[in-house]
């Protein structure tokens, strides 16, 4: 169903450059139809004396509208269509800003030049912001694999690539970002865990949400496939603040400390076995004891004591005791 919507969506009209003109003919023309007014105000004998005089026309002084014959009628009316249609359609284009214009509801192009132009007057221009941006979400609720519930911040890096989409494929495509982001952040944080406890930056395999990495190229991936039908390009979406909701963070901070101690314990331990085994082999090899069955576990145990009794004393009680220590 979400792949028959986008294939809707992207058959819709595509963008293409506007037929403009540079806006010297816009003035050209406006003033020519000016200048075409005041002559035929003037041929028509309407003109105050001082404007007639200013302009070099012979003055009719008493003519009134009721002496204006269909000619002068006509010639009025087109310099003022002229002189409407000259200025009217002056524009000025900016960096990073662009114009989608319609008539009667039909996509006509979309201008993207700077300077001054002249657009048809006639047709309808939607302004729209092509600069590269960056919109920085409010904390939004989210859950993990686990269903933890989550607080993420995410920020994302766009810009209007195709204005034709992006302004008649949909109502309002800033608006339709955000709700994307918002369902896309949901889709792939569901997915992945939170945390890992028990290994470093992975579960099973799979990255965790401090892999700001591989979450950020997932998110801008996802993200960039519900777009583009829409012509809005996504550069990068990245999370900016990840943590657990208020009613969970106690008990989520308890538990990541009572693993970050469950992992020290099992170092230390492996740190203290390899330790003994060093020293019996070390003690066998030159010759330095002959023991029995009984003698091995009773110095092995004499020396895992030792041992850990040094390590909680600090880092110079490490020292191994003597060949004598287990007898």
């Amino acid at each position: 169903m979400a792949a028959a919507l986008r294939v809707r969506i992207g058959s819709g009209p595509v963008e293409r450059r506007a037929r403009v003109l540079p806006g010297a003919v816009g003035v050209l023309a406006g003033g020519a139809g000016a200048a075409g007014c005041v002559l035929a105000l003037g041929w028509a004998g309407v003109l105050p004396g001082p404007v007639a005089r200013l302009a070099g026309l012979p003055g009719h002084p008493g003519a009134g509208a009721d002496g204006i014959s269909a000619g002068q009628w006509l010639a009025l009316t087109g310099a003022g269509a002229l002189a409407l249609f000259g200025f009217g359609g002056l524009a000025r284009g900016r960096v990073g800003r662009a114009w989608v214009l319609s008539l009667f509801g039909r996509y006509r192009g979309s201008v993207r030049h700077t300077g001054l132009l002249w657009v048809n007057p006639l047709l309808l221009r939607r302004r729209v912001d092509v600069r590269l941006r960056h919109w920085r979400s409010e904390p939004m609720a989210a859950a993990d694999r686990s269903g933890v519930a989550l607080r993420v911040v995410v920020l994302v890096v766009w810009r209007v690539k195709d204005t034709a989409r992006a302004t008649l494929a949909v109502e309002d495509h800033e608006r339709y970002l955000r709700e994307c982001v918002e369902a896309t952040t949901a889709r792939v944080l569901s997915g992945l865990p939170a945390d890992a406890f028990d290994t470093d930056g992975c579960h099973g395999g799979v990255p965790t949400l401090r892999d700001a990495e591989a979450v950020g190229a997932a998110l801008t991936r996802t993200l960039a496939a519900q777009t583009e039908p829409v012509g809005v390009e996504i550069f990068s979406v990245q999370l900016a603040r990840v943590e657990y909701a208020p009613e969970v963070a106690a008990a989520m901070h308890r538990g990541w400390a009572a693993a970050l101690d469950a992992r020290h314990r099992d170092g230390v331990l492996t740190s203290v076995v390899d330790a003994v085994e060093d020293m019996v082999a070390r003690l066998t090899a030159r010759g330095l004891g002959d023991f029995d069955d009984y003698e091995r576990k009773a110095l092995v145990r004499d020396l895992t004591v030792a041992f850990c009794a040094g390590g909680r004393g600090g880092e110079g009680a490490w020292a191994a005791p003597g060949p004598g220590a287990g007898r």
